[in-house]
């Protein structure tokens, strides 16, 4: 039976509903796309629920009619500042000298027994190690003899009525949601290598409404953030500083945004028509990468103080990996470098197959990260992401596609 997994990404910018096919080397063909601008959303948080449930709808309703599935269940993205983590360690008492699935689930509940207030919801419970009699660095105990075990996990809460809002939503479309997963991690999935997780990397995705941060180390997640700062805010100043309505500050932004001034020609002009003004008026590009290298720099400048918060600053020798639609900003990367000090990169989805045309684009890690997070959760018995025919009365639920590799409890 083929499976068929379901991703919706819940931007501030933009809704993407993907369904892709699970293919026998575990690759994935994407067979449905639905995008459409989001509404009722601001940085990345509902404000609307009836604008909202009606974007997220158009797009699950697109995905659908390109796929020729019935969306009933997909894994959904989360993001904004009411996002939060906390580190964790859980203990067991190994019965029989062996330490089996039963210790290691055990251990994990007592990570997760850690006090988190009322109005808080566990999104993700991560293992970061384990320790069996005082002996620490071990990936993956079972089998080991041992009397005590220990994990050291990393939990991400996000506020429970904002998680509540998100699931009426989506719900509203008809589709349940079987997980959330934050937006780094997702992207992580699709633009990070094993080796970048082993030695230490950030990967740091800017979208529209925010900045979001996870760090890897020994090829863990160690920390996890958000900010409530993102291209949009870039777009904010330029409208500002052009005197520009926010859909031709966007505009202006895409066709003619340079984020390193001086790399910029001071005799290289463009014409617009600014508010109040009767023709179209000459704008020095200089200005407008001035006006975007300031913003850029601030956000690297509030990523770098979150990583030296972490006091993990000194573990990422393979720097920072960007991806997200501003990551897409010409000469971005260069700022990046310019602030952290650190090796930096841009990524987005590759190798990927089937309806993939606009996908080929930073904007669209989270979204394809989603349908790489569900394969990768195969070797459990959860169901994920399914869809089935929408034609005819035969009704197939496919992809009952299973918890994550051992790293994450739902």
């Amino acid at each position: 039976m083929e499976e068929i997994v379901v991703g919706i990404d819940v931007g501030t910018t933009k809704i993407c509903t993907l369904v892709g096919r699970v293919e026998d080397d575990k690759s994935v063909r994407i067979l449905g796309v639905g995008i459409e601008p989001s509404d009722g959303i601001r940085k990345g948080i509902i404000v609307d629920l009836a604008a909202a449930s009606q974007a997220i709808t158009r797009s699950v309703k697109k995905a659908e009619s390109t796929s020729g599935l019935e969306i009933t269940s997909a894994l959904v993205s989360v993001a904004g500042a009411h996002v939060a983590s906390v580190n964790s360690r859980g203990a067991a008492a190994v019965n029989g000298n062996v330490i089996e699935q039963y210790d290691v689930d055990h251990a994990l509940e007592q990570a997760r027994a850690v006090a988190i207030p009322h109005d808080r919801e566990i999104i993700h419970v991560i293992q970061r190690g384990f320790s069996v009699d005082g002996q620490d660095g071990i990936r993956n105990p079972k089998g080991m003899h041992g009397y005590r075990l220990e994990v050291e996990t990393h939990i991400i809460t996000a506020s429970a009525a904002t998680v509540d809002n998100l699931r009426q939503c989506v719900g509203a479309a008809g589709v349940e949601i079987q997980q959330f997963i934050l937006n780094p991690l997702a992207s992580g999935e699709v633009v990070l290598t094993d080796q970048e997780r082993q030695m230490g990397v950030a990967v740091c995705d800017i979208g529209g409404g925010t900045t979001d941060l996870a760090i890897y180390v020994n090829g863990d997640v160690w920390h996890t953030m958000v900010l409530a700062v993102g291209g949009n805010h870039i777009t904010q100043d330029i409208a500002h500083g052009l005197r520009l309505p926010f859909a031709q500050a966007e505009e202006v932004k895409k066709q003619q945004g340079y984020a390193v001034r001086a790399e910029v020609g001071s005799e290289e002009y463009f014409s617009i028509r600014p508010f109040g003004e009767d023709r179209p008026v000459q704008i020095n590009r200089q200005e407008l990468a001035h006006i975007i290298q300031e913003r850029v720099a601030e956000i690297f400048s509030l990523t770098l103080q979150e990583i030296k918060r972490s006091g993990y600053d000194g573990l990422l020798p393979a720097g920072m990996v960007l991806t997200g639609g501003t990551s897409a900003l010409p000469g971005i990367k260069r700022i990046a470098g310019d602030v952290l000090d650190m090796p930096v990169r841009t990524a987005q989805p590759e190798n990927l197959q089937g309806l993939v045309d606009r996908l080929n684009s930073p904007a669209y890690s989270t979204s394809v990260g989603l349908l790489r997070w569900a394969i990768s959760m195969q070797d459990h018995d959860l169901s994920i992401g399914r869809a089935r025919r929408s034609k005819g009365d035969k009704r197939m639920d496919f992809g009952v596609v299973k918890k994550i590799i051992g790293r994450i409890l739902p």
